[in-house]
């Protein structure tokens, strides 16, 4: 059966705000991971070009004795290189954290907000939203 207007409307509003807030976890944890896994590429980079005399030059005691223009040079093109091995590693390790605390189970249909009596849980207990007993792992997020 169908909503009233104004109910349709209110459960609009609560169903957005709910995926609204799912989507900005799944954000949160998404750009936590990727710094920490691409920390030693953002260090490598970011001590090529601080050290780099056509780019930013420090005085820093570090780059007068130790890195040279070649050396900042090399460290800039290391930096680049581990960065797209260490970009697959990262969403490996969000795309399976994000599946075990079954995060894209939380996203719900605005079906709900039109038609009274749907569940809050598309299956019969998954995820982390209000519906974890009994889980069945051959679900998939994307079904």
């Amino acid at each position: 059966e169908q909503r009233n207007p104004w109910c349709c409307l209110a459960w609009t509003l609560v169903i957005g705000t709910m995926n609204s807030l799912v989507f900005l976890i799944n954000l949160l944890l998404m750009f936590v991971i990727f710094t920490i896994v691409l920390l030693p590429t953002i260090v490598v980079v970011y001590f090529g070009f601080q050290c780099h005399s056509q780019v930013l030059h420090s005085s820093a005691r570090y780059c007068k004795s130790i890195l040279d223009d070649n050396s900042s040079s090399a460290l800039i093109i290391l930096g680049f290189v581990i960065m797209s091995p260490l970009i697959v590693v990262a969403m490996a390790i969000y795309c399976s954290l994000a599946r075990r605390l079954r995060l894209f189970m939380c996203f719900q249909p605005y079906s709900l907000a039109v038609y009274k009596g749907g569940k809050w849980c598309r299956y019969e207990g998954g995820g982390p939203c209000g519906c974890a007993r009994g889980w069945n792992t051959q679900v998939k997020a994307w079904v």
